[in-house]
């Protein structure tokens, strides 16, 4: 048992979920891990392994698994909250009960609330008991942590004496947690990368050039920070890990959801068939529509946003959508800089 041990929950048994709450386990910590199906949980007991989500990947002895969230949440000082937007709000509403006031609670879903524009962290301050809340962000694939490769990630929040607990409870020597006070931006950024994310995956099916890839990214970059920086983000985080360091790597690995979604949509596809095809949720094809219709009333240049809406709910061919960015001008087509 480590120093100055105390309980943490994570409620979601997804692949980032299942990695965080073995990373905390395997430090020592008592943890337990809340999965919806009791079937999977009951396997992933037997078998120390959540062959689902994260195959091949062992569960450390101490993790606690349970489909049970009133047996998960009892006692916990920490609750990670790592399950899918779409579901985020009807989660926190089951949990509520068993979590109190004033409780750490931490979110890394990566979406958006469609019809609120809430943010999870919004989500969390309206449903539990006057919680302490946190996000975690970054350029973190989760078969890629599972595995122990050098990764990163930002926990970001007001709260600083959060902050430091969620450095110590999941530093290892290969995953560095950084802390940042802009929990807004660090959030926000890690719902709109999964936009571009799509994008470059539809690029890549294309067989695009390198310039094409590293015009879409900077472009990619420049639109999420004016968007960003319109609703009150601080422009400065999105040169950091939680803006241009998720942005990179969603856009160029196959390990993204999102951007297997855009390589069949760019293989010619359907959204449905490509959603099928992926199997797992993919923020950005939510994200996607909640944005362009917020940058539509606000008035925002968003035309990577825009030409993704296109494609995949308007029907439009994804060369009439690429033609009509690179041949049209626009006051705001100035080269990106942080102000």
């Amino acid at each position: 048992m480590a120093d100055n041990d105390i309980k943490i929950a994570v409620l979601g048994g997804g692949s980032f979920g299942t990695a965080v709450a073995n990373m905390i386990a395997g430090n020592g910590h008592s943890t337990s891990l809340w999965m919806r199906d009791e079937e999977n949980a009951r396997r992933c007991r037997e078998d120390r392994e959540n062959a689902r989500y994260l195959p091949g990947y062992k569960l450390c002895p101490r993790l606690t698994i349970s489909s049970n969230m009133e047996a998960a949440l009892t006692g916990a000082e920490l609750v990670f909250f790592s399950v899918p937007s779409k579901a985020f709000r009807q989660v926190c509403q089951q949990a509520a009960p068993f979590i109190a006031a004033n409780t750490m609670v931490v979110s890394t879903a990566k979406g958006i609330e469609g019809e609120s524009f809430k943010l999870m962290s919004d989500v969390l301050q309206e449903e539990l008991k006057q919680p302490r809340v946190g996000v975690i962000s970054g350029p973190n694939l989760a078969r890629e942590v599972a595995r122990r490769e050098l990764t990163a990630t930002v926990i970001a929040s007001p709260d600083s004496a959060l902050c430091e607990t969620v450095q110590t409870l999941l530093s290892t020597d290969a995953f560095r947690v950084y802390s940042n006070s802009d929990m807004f931006g660090v959030e926000l950024a890690g719902a709109l990368k999964n936009i571009y994310a799509i994008t470059a995956g539809v690029a890549s099916a294309m067989n695009l050039g390198q310039n094409t890839i590293s015009m879409l990214i900077t472009r990619s970059l420049a639109e999420m920070t004016r968007f960003a920086a319109r609703l009150g983000a601080d422009p400065m985080t999105f040169i950091g890990l939680s803006g241009v360091g998720d942005l990179f790597v969603t856009c160029t690995s196959p390990l993204s959801r999102n951007y297997r979604i855009g390589q069949a949509l760019g293989q010619g596809k359907s959204l449905d068939q490509a959603i099928e095809e992926v199997g797992q949720v993919a923020e950005g094809v939510n994200t996607t529509r909640t944005v362009k219709l917020k940058a539509d009333e606000l008035g925002i240049y968003m035309p990577l946003a825009s030409g993704l809406y296109e494609v995949m709910f308007d029907g439009a061919s994804i060369d009439q959508v690429v033609k009509g960015m690179m041949v049209s001008a626009h006051a705001e087509d100035v080269e990106f800089r942080i102000q």
